[in-house]
């Protein structure tokens, strides 16, 4: 028999996830009509509340959790050592969650974390959706979001700690202008969506403001079951721009190998940079030009503004936004 999770009562109710939890927590800023309809879904569907409802934060736990995808734990190695090393700092005992593709998971690290009663939550980016972060909101459970610069509106108690993607590309691309480079292309990073949006902000704005278009943004779809065979594909059809830009490391060596396999040199025939900085760089031939984003300083950071959080510093409670700086490391693939 199909577990009843919150996801189908506001499936059933037609309402966002954080309407369901507000009228489980019997808050007063529902609508009399949407809260009856609530009830009726609940009621209709056999879902039990109570279950999570027991679960609150009633009383503190010295845990925090962290939740991440688990296709993205190479790549955010260093950041978790980060958070780790403040967290035995303050004694703080950690929960992992690892998410994958499919709703079903999410739903499942969604109740996991409130039935724990975890004192706050670290959630790296393209984990929640807004309306999942709301439901956590409504269970008053701080958050920080580690990684890129949430957009818009936050969520009630919402730190954020991030490095400015969209001023990265967008100073880069302003160089390239500079030494006569216009012609540059993007490839996509499927993996890490909020930091490409980012990214891609930053390139069309520096396009812009020269009047021109950004249009070499290279997706692919699930047809191709890598980097590679879609970039080797790819460059035995269009010729490679003068810059290219991607984000990880196994894009950056996918890239030069299916350049060099169409007959394209590099830097000489196109130039590249990878945005996250890993030690494979250094291994290839010619060495990768990357930037150097302080990792582990980004989850201690994280930690460290979670914990004054959890105990209301006078520090954080204007701003709990950081910016964290990085610089650039270019190699032999540019010139």
């Amino acid at each position: 028999m199909k577990r009843i999770t919150i996801y189908d009562v506001a499936k059933e109710a037609d309402v966002s996830l954080a309407t369901v939890s507000r009228v489980i927590n019997d808050s007063n800023v529902v609508r009399e009509d949407t809260r009856m309809r609530v009830q009726q879904a609940i009621e209709k569907l056999g879902y039990k509340p109570n279950a999570i409802a027991q679960g609150l934060a009633l009383s503190k736990t010295t845990t925090i959790s962290i939740v991440m995808s688990e296709k993205l734990f190479a790549y955010n190695a260093k950041i978790l050592n980060g958070l780790m090393d403040v967290a035995k700092i303050y004694n703080y005992n950690i929960m992992f969650h690892t998410t994958s593709k499919g709703i079903s998971k999410m739903q499942d690290v969604i109740e996991s974390i409130i039935k724990s009663r975890v004192d706050g939550v670290i959630l790296f980016n393209d984990n929640f959706s807004e309306d999942e972060m709301e439901v956590l909101h409504e269970y008053q459970i701080p958050m920080v979001v580690v990684g890129s610069k949430l957009k818009g509106q936050k969520i009630g108690n919402v730190g954020n700690v991030y490095i400015n993607f969209e001023r990265m590309a967008y100073e880069f691309v302003n160089e390239c202008f500079e030494k006569g480079i216009d012609d540059i292309s993007m490839v996509e990073d499927k993996l890490n969506l909020s930091m490409m949006e980012q990214l891609k902000a930053g390139v069309d704005r520096a396009y812009a403001e020269k009047g021109l278009v950004f249009n070499k943004y290279v997706t692919y779809d699930d047809s191709y079951k890598s980097s590679y065979t879609f970039l080797s594909d790819y460059y035995k059809r269009n010729k490679p721009s003068r810059m290219v830009i991607t984000f990880r490391d196994s894009q950056a060596i996918a890239l030069m190998n299916a350049c060099k396999e169409s007959g394209y040199s590099i830097p000489d025939d196109t130039q590249l940079v990878c945005i996250l900085n890993s030690k494979y760089l250094t291994m290839m031939r010619p060495m990768i030009s990357t930037y150097n984003i302080p990792e582990y300083d980004l989850g201690a950071v994280a930690m460290r503004l979670l914990t004054k959080m959890l105990v209301d510093d006078e520090s954080v409670k204007q701003n709990k936004d950081i910016e964290i700086s990085f610089s650039k490391m270019f190699r032999e693939t540019t010139k």
